[in-house]
């Protein structure tokens, strides 16, 4: 349910339309006492339901509380003025004009206010229903108050006080009418009991700051849920609905309007206190701004002449200059004053700043700080940190995504409040004082987390050493090593038994030669670990032979110019461990393998369409490149989302 602020604003001008005009038959009719002093009563609460209902409507726009509110005060000035209108009528018939018709459509107007009422307890404070289940009663109330109003045109009773003795232009209705419309008239104040029940329902299931604002409504709509009870009773004991009814009924809306007022003022509702703060505070600002255009404009004139333009426009380049600061200054000064919550976070807020200046105490305790100053235990302060998917607290750990309010400095996001129970209100106010802070502490975050990733880069660099140094040993050991050694047995066998011819020379030698062979070959290999001796052919050379006999086509765009030999040979690296990865464990059916330099940089892309889901844990190869490319100074990341392919791109610093 959702209705555009011109319905708000309509509803309040005709408010004051009707309260106006209700006024100006008064004054004719030269009447006071009891009729004057009821319609000042109704016009004055009708208009400030309705004015307080057009500023929720411009606070929160999607909420329909706002019109409801600003409904439900209309139609309240509505009736007053429209009993004042029949009054008038009935003094003299001839001061205004007025037909029995008219009067037969309105009989039953009062309805409307039930309706909004209703309404009202449906929708508050957040503009949602309890539930799916309840979707079908407004439609439902607003169409029973229709047909309510359909049947009153035709009663077989006399018309609503003080019409009663004004003949009926319709009717009387059938029996079959005037039985479907008790039954609307039963249905409707069922409809407006389920309505009470359904606040009842929220107030059972709300807690923290939800549960305040609704203690003071759920009294009133207990109230107004009695309200039909008390007109029946009324009628049931004098035969018609009088002066126990409309008393109670007008306890009743005030009993609305100011558990409305309380529940926005005192717990922080459609954020109220930030309009009344910012209209104090603009309101200063602009005073000042007047005196200060004075002040300058007659010093000005002294020196340039009275008339001359240059005073003015000095003038107001010296209010220009002071508009921002004053009004910061004096919106800090005005929340302190009238709102002591947000002063003391305020205060907190200072004190910690000063304290961490003189290194008393340490940024990371903002969020112990507001939890006291705020009296709010579960407040935490998250902290937006390079690499990171979401918020996380001083400690690391995350900030769940609930209530959060942004912390911004300098027009980007460095952190966030999150609260369940302190109103979004009073977490902007503190947010903005204490972005500093937060800033402070994710520096300091975002260092202590390099310098653990950079002792942790060292430890695995370290380890890959000695696993590199183990492995050389090893394939030297069972592989080149072995086979020299054979060879150089073989020799000493072939010289001993040389003289004596009793062995195949010419065979021994064919055997020695091919186990040297394989010695050489074993040996190019290990030593092509450690450098491949294609990137003497340049990297382009080097990727291709790697990739020509792979099952996955590979598009290379390798940049022509020749790299440095310690960035080719990470290039190369980074490169053949995507390519393997993509070709062994994600079932790529393409890779593509870009390598471009920008400026002072390398950049090496490496895109398949495979399953993804890399993971760069600790240990893996994924892991070993990025120590690789950190010892260069440089940065790799990657994008590996499970089904959508698998991304990595290297950027690595290079002389420009």
């Amino acid at each position: 349910m959702r209705w555009p602020r011109s319905v708000g604003l309509g509803l309040l001008g005709l408010a004051v339309v009707l309260a106006a005009g209700g006024g100006w038959l008064l004054v004719r009719m030269r009447t006071g006492g009891d009729l004057a002093g009821a319609f000042t009563g109704f016009a004055a609460l009708g208009l400030a339901m309705a004015g307080l209902g057009v500023v929720i409507a411009f606070r929160v726009g999607a909420n329909p509380v706002g019109a409801l509110l600003t409904w439900t005060g209309s139609i309240v000035v509505f009736l007053a003025a429209r009993d004042v209108y029949y009054r008038s009528w009935l003094d003299d018939p001839a001061s205004v004009p007025l037909d029995s018709r008219v009067v037969a459509v309105f009989n039953e107007s009062g309805w409307w206010l039930l309706a909004a009422v209703a309404l009202l307890l449906l929708y508050f404070p957040d503009g949602t229903l309890p539930g799916r289940r309840w979707s079908v009663l407004p439609p439902l109330i607003v169409a029973l108050a229709l047909a309510q109003q359909g049947f009153g045109m035709v009663p077989r009773e006399p018309f609503t006080s003080p019409m009663e003795g004004l003949a009926h232009p319709w009717g009387p209705p059938s029996d079959v009418a005037y039985a479907l419309g008790f039954a609307v008239n039963i249905g409707l104040v069922v409809a407006f009991l389920a309505s009470g029940v359904s606040l009842v329902l929220r107030f059972r299931r709300s807690t923290g700051v939800v549960r305040a604002q609704l203690k003071w409504l759920a009294f009133a709509g207990l109230a107004a849920m009695a309200y039909p009870v008390v007109c029946l009773a009324e009628i049931v004991v004098t035969g018609r609905s009088g002066v126990v009814a409309t008393v109670f009924g007008v306890v009743t809306i005030i009993a609305l309007l100011c558990s409305v007022g309380v529940a926005m003022l005192r717990h922080d509702l459609y954020d109220v206190d930030r309009v009344l703060a910012d209209a104090i505070s603009y309101t200063i600002v602009l005073l000042i701004l007047v005196g200060a255009y004075a002040v300058s404009a007659l010093a000005l004139g002294l020196v340039v002449g009275k008339d001359s333009p240059a005073a003015a426009a000095g003038a107001t380049a010296i209010c220009a200059v002071l508009l921002a600061p004053v009004r910061k200054r004096l919106q800090r000064l005005v929340d302190r004053r009238l709102f002591p919550r947000t002063k003391a976070a305020l205060q907190a807020v200072d004190d910690l700043q000063q304290r961490v200046h003189t290194q008393a105490a340490q940024p990371e305790e903002l969020e112990s700080v507001l939890r006291t100053a705020l009296r709010d235990p579960a407040l935490r302060v998250g902290l937006l940190l390079p690499g990171s998917a979401g918020f996380a607290d001083a400690l690391g750990a995350p900030v769940a995504d609930t209530g959060l309010v942004p912390i911004t400095l300098g027009g980007t996001q460095i952190g966030v409040l999150a609260s369940a129970t302190t109103t979004p209100a009073v977490l902007r106010v503190v947010a903005s004082a204490a972005a500093s802070l937060v800033e402070v502490a994710r520096l300091r975050g975002e260092l202590a987390t390099a310098l653990r990733e950079v002792e942790a880069s060292r430890a695995r660099l370290v380890q890959a050493g000695d696993a590199e140094r183990r492995r050389l040993e090893r394939d030297l050991h069972d592989g080149a090593q072995q086979r020299l050694v054979s060879l150089g047995m073989a020799m000493r066998l072939a010289q001993r038994q040389l003289p004596t011819g009793a062995v195949d020379v010419h065979a021994l030698l064919d055997q020695g030669v091919a186990e040297l062979a394989t010695a050489i070959a074993e040996l190019r290999q290990i030593a092509h670990g450690l450098r491949p001796t294609s990137l003497d052919d340049g990297l382009h050379s080097a990727l291709a032979a790697l990739t020509h006999k792979l099952p996955v086509p590979v598009a290379l765009e390798i940049m022509s110019e020749p790299l440095a030999d310690d960035i080719a040979i990470t290039a190369y690296f980074v490169a053949a461990e995507a390519i393997t990865n993509a070709a062994k464990h994600a079932h790529a059916s393409a890779i593509t393998v870009r390598v471009t330099q920008q400026a002072d940089e390398v950049n090496v892309f490496v895109k398949d369409d495979g399953c993804g889901g890399a993971d760069p844990r600790a240990g893996s190869g994924l892991a070993g490149l990025a120590d690789r490319v950190a010892a260069l100074g440089g940065s790799l990341r990657l994008s590996s989302l499970p089904g959508g392919g698998t991304t990595i791109q290297a950027v690595l610093p290079c002389a420009s």
